[in-house]
């Protein structure tokens, strides 16, 4: 992997809330070198460059950040993002030697189709999304390529099933899983089934009316329609009087 020189300037204040937004408006972005035995070190640098380096180099990119009279071998260890612009607004820089060995966070990429989801219908679901890997910075891999072009359904790729790249150690156990086909689960709402009514109950709750139309009382006058069951109690109350009316009228 190629060192991609960036030129960056130093920065000798404090970094002020002020400052920082007034580099940030330029699109420049506040950093700070560490590690090795230097003392850390505040920089600015283009937004643009930055990016270009990393589209160019990958995450892992190795940098030359120069200063103009020196220059540091860096990888960027953080990159800190607007959680809504996504813009980068801070940047860690770690300096590296090119002969020592160093811990890095490498992406996984899915190659080829699986058949259990061209043919069965199910998903490619990621278990790491990226590796930890130990090598020397030039050794260091963009990505980690996954073949999934054999993954029935239900089939799965272990990390100690992955292609060994010269010079990479992986550092995940080797018993993890990279990515596995699963089927696409479709939760269904239970509808309560809706109980029958059992046979007598609709006569319970509409009580069934006596035709009474036609119909005279014992004073010649028409009866109401009344129902046959469950009748108010207060009208059931009033028909024994009515009747020992009726019956005190006629022995008159």
């Amino acid at each position: 992997m190629e060192e991609i020189k960036v030129a960056v300037t130093i920065r000798d204040s404090k970094g002020s809330k002020k400052e920082l937004s007034s580099l940030r408006a330029q699109a420049r972005i506040p950093g700070v070198i560490y590690g090795g035995a230097k003392p850390p070190i505040k920089v600015a640098l283009s937004e643009k460059e930055l990016l270009a380096a990393r589209r160019r180099g990958g995450v892992n990119a190795i940098l030359r950040l120069e200063t103009g009279k020196e220059a540091e071998t860096v990888i960027v260890k953080e990159l800190q993002r607007h959680p809504v612009s996504d813009r980068p607004v801070h940047a860690d820089f770690q300096r590296i030697s090119l002969t020592e060995k160093i811990i890095a966070k490498v992406p996984v990429r899915i190659v080829g189709e699986a058949p259990g989801v061209k043919n069965s219908g199910g998903i490619i679901q990621y278990e790491l999304r990226e590796l930890s890997v130990r090598a020397l910075p030039k050794d260091v891999p963009q990505g980690i390529d996954v073949d999934v072009s054999h993954l029935e359904l239900n089939n799965h790729i272990l990390v100690s099933e992955l292609v060994v790249l010269s010079g990479v150690e992986f550092l995940d156990p080797a018993e993890h899983r990279v990515v596995n086909v699963t089927t696409v689960k479709v939760e269904v709402a239970e509808v309560a089934p809706v109980a029958a009514p059992v046979e007598g109950e609709a006569a319970a709750a509409e009580p069934e009316l006596t035709s009474t139309k036609g119909k005279k009382d014992e004073e010649g006058k028409l009866v109401k329609e009344t129902a046959k069951a469950g009748a108010p109690a207060a009208e059931k109350g009033k028909e024994p009087a009515k009747k020992e009316a009726a019956k005190k009228e006629g022995e008159k």
